[in-house]
């Protein structure tokens, strides 16, 4: 059984996903590079160690439940336990001019395979090394648009965004997020959602104000908590470009 800190993060071959794994590795964890492209994969396992991170491409693809357990059969077998699992995975889908009344079912279920089932399916699967470790974190990549007091506000910075697919996922990873703290709340285990902001990525066209690795802060932070860190929050950075880092209103 190792004694190193092991983390595992989902999407981690690209964008805040690769600058959160490069940053816990640089804090000495053993970063597992959870990827379904296996040569995106191994490009971003080689990269990270040529920056000195002890990394590991971990072929998973969220959304298929043989590849989940395949990816936790292998963490088991070589690890034992896992210390910070980072939900990362994420894609956005819309439909026409992403208007609720545009929007197709299909993309829906794109989107919630995904953003929704995709961090369920990999928490179930590694609870039971995440309850082997001395005091594991958890870490759901949420957003803001996910927040819907901050939908709602009329005058706030969302107030012109109109479509479903994307932030009703997050609506749903948040409560998820806050159902696995009660489920967990009398265990060492913390578990919280993280919102990056709008940074620069391959995700939005690269169109964000803020880095992949500024946002990448958030979930390091998360993973990092001490003993007596929260639990069942949205934390992170809010929209507007002078928005505040914190605590977030579901």
């Amino acid at each position: 059984m190792t004694t190193k800190t092991i983390a595992l993060v989902t999407g981690a071959n690209k964008g805040i996903g690769y600058a959160t794994a490069r940053q816990l590795g640089a804090l000495g964890m053993t970063v597992l590079v959870g990827a379904r492209d296996t040569g995106r994969g191994r490009e971003a396992e080689r990269t990270l160690r040529a920056g000195g991170a002890d990394a590991r491409f971990v072929p998973l693809d969220v959304t298929d439940e043989a590849s989940v357990a395949a990816a936790a059969k292998l963490v088991e077998q070589e690890y034992d336990h896992l210390d910070v699992l980072v939900n990362n995975a994420g894609i956005v889908r819309a439909d026409g001019s992403a208007l609720p009344s545009e929007t197709t079912l299909a993309t829906m279920r794109e989107v919630y395979e995904t953003n929704v089932f995709g961090p369920v399916a990999v928490t179930n699967a590694f609870l039971p090394l995440l309850r082997r470790a001395p005091a594991a974190r958890i870490v759901n990549v949420s957003s803001e648009v996910g927040s819907i007091a901050a939908m709602t506000n009329p005058e706030g910075a969302l107030a012109g965004l109109t479509s479903v697919p994307y932030p009703s996922s997050k609506t749903a990873l948040n409560m998820i997020t806050a159902m696995y703290a009660k489920e967990l709340r009398d265990t060492p285990i913390r578990i919280n959602a993280a919102n990056p902001g709008y940074c620069a990525t391959d995700f939005n066209s690269h169109a964000g104000f803020r880095t992949a690795e500024e946002g990448a802060e958030v979930s390091v932070h998360l993973a990092t908590l001490p003993a007596d860190g929260p639990t069942g929050l949205l934390w992170g950075f809010r929209m507007d470009e002078g928005g505040d880092y914190g605590v977030l209103p579901w």
